[in-house]
């Protein structure tokens, strides 16, 4: 793109996000770099969609924050809220779509020196699906930034995804999602849909592409019908990245509980709570639980059936009763914690890099099959 406009932006980008603290300070070295390898590509679409997420993600980031920031603790019992985003989080929603960029700028100059001419470097609506696949990228983080950021405000209580009977559990919940979320999400994505129908260089000839990439295009033309087709598509395939990243954050990421207050304990930087705490929390509620049954075993051996010091007796049951720890068994007198869901083998930063992964390559391999490219022709010009 034009060096002229992209510099002085990234400039002004930088200087809002330090000003506002938006990004720390290896978070704006990342940002930099993302923002230099988009400008190095010849199109301004994607360095465009860039700037979209990261103004549109910051803004919801910051509504009603000191009311999002009393629904969840941090890690070190102060109130959440999101901070500045770290250089992991930058790379996270974007560094798939950094590859895809470089691999496309290499295939643009390899189509220009093969044709030699204008259209080489506009796109070939049918035949390149790596375009799709970087705008599907932004679409997919950008629908998620706006669920996660916006959902956990809504006034209905969030329902786990992955649960049969979607129970309710606490706002800022890995996999917990809503309807206000959801809608969200769909604004997010429209939003670099939008962006990318109006930035796009279509090629506006008709003919055959097929000795260009391998696939099939009688007609190259774009019109109201295609970009109406494309912003639906993006804005879908956008809402079902959001929906992805709540099932793997639901399974993967570990939501650790306080449970005095009831809210999601969430680590800085996007990093899971603490891996040994929740291995103790789930460690001393199984030896509870072990040590309960033994206790009521003996007692029920020692006494007789019936009586109202039986455990059995129903004057004497518990129904889902669950286990914490109290205070005094952490160092520094934490508040008991306990493991609301998932597996805590991911933190949130890699379950965001693997769904706009999967997503980014997913809309790669879609467009190549709908529009019949070969996999060899994703990446060759």
């Amino acid at each position: 793109m034009n060096l002229w406009v992209g510099i002085p932006v990234t400039f002004l980008l930088v200087y809002r996000a330090w000003s506002r603290r938006s990004l720390t300070p290896l978070g704006i070295v990342a940002a930099v770099a993302t923002a230099a390898v988009h400008i190095w590509h010849p199109w301004s679409v994607f360095f465009a969609c860039l700037v979209v997420f990261f103004l549109g993600g910051t803004a919801v980031t910051k509504v009603k924050h000191d009311v999002k920031a009393r629904l969840t603790l941090s890690a070190s019992g102060s109130s959440g809220g999101e901070g500045p985003r770290t250089a992991v989080q930058v790379l996270a929603n974007s560094i798939v779509a950094s590859i895809l960029i470089w691999l496309h700028k290499r295939q643009l100059d390899q189509r220009a020196l093969v044709r030699g001419d204008a259209d080489a470097s506009c796109w070939l609506w049918g035949t390149d699906p790596l375009v799709v696949g970087i705008i599907a990228n932004y679409a997919a983080v950008a629908a998620d930034t706006f669920a996660s950021e916006l959902g956990i405000l809504s006034k209905t209580r969030p329902r786990l995804i992955t649960s049969l009977q979607l129970r309710e559990v606490p706002p800022g919940t890995n996999g917990g999602v809503t309807v206000a979320g959801t809608l969200a999400g769909l604004v997010g994505a429209l939003m670099i849909a939008v962006t990318s129908v109006l930035l796009l260089p279509f090629c506006q000839s008709s003919g055959s592409a097929s000795n260009v990439l391998g696939g099939v295009a009688d007609d190259l033309r774009v019109g109201i019908k295609e970009k109406l087709v494309w912003v639906t598509w993006v804005t879908i395939w956008g809402a079902l990245g959001s929906l992805l990243d709540s099932f793997l954050g639901a399974w993967l990421q570990a939501s650790v509980v306080d449970t005095r207050t009831g809210k999601i304990v969430e680590g800085d930087g996007g990093r899971t709570v603490s891996r040994d705490l929740i291995d103790r929390v789930t460690h001393v509620n199984l030896a509870q639980t072990v040590l309960t049954a033994f206790s009521e075993i003996k007692v029920l051996v020692e006494r007789p059936a019936g009586s109202i010091s039986d455990p059995l007796h129903p004057s004497n049951r518990s129904y889902g009763r669950s286990v914490s720890i109290s205070s005094a068994s952490h160092p520094g007198g934490h508040p008991s914690r306990r493991l609301e869901s998932g597996l805590g083998v991911l933190d949130n930063n890699a379950v965001n890099l693997l769904m706009a992964l999967v997503m980014s390559v997913g809309g790669v391999l879609v467009a190549a099959w709908y529009w019949n490219v070969s996999l060899q022709g994703i990446v060759q010009a």
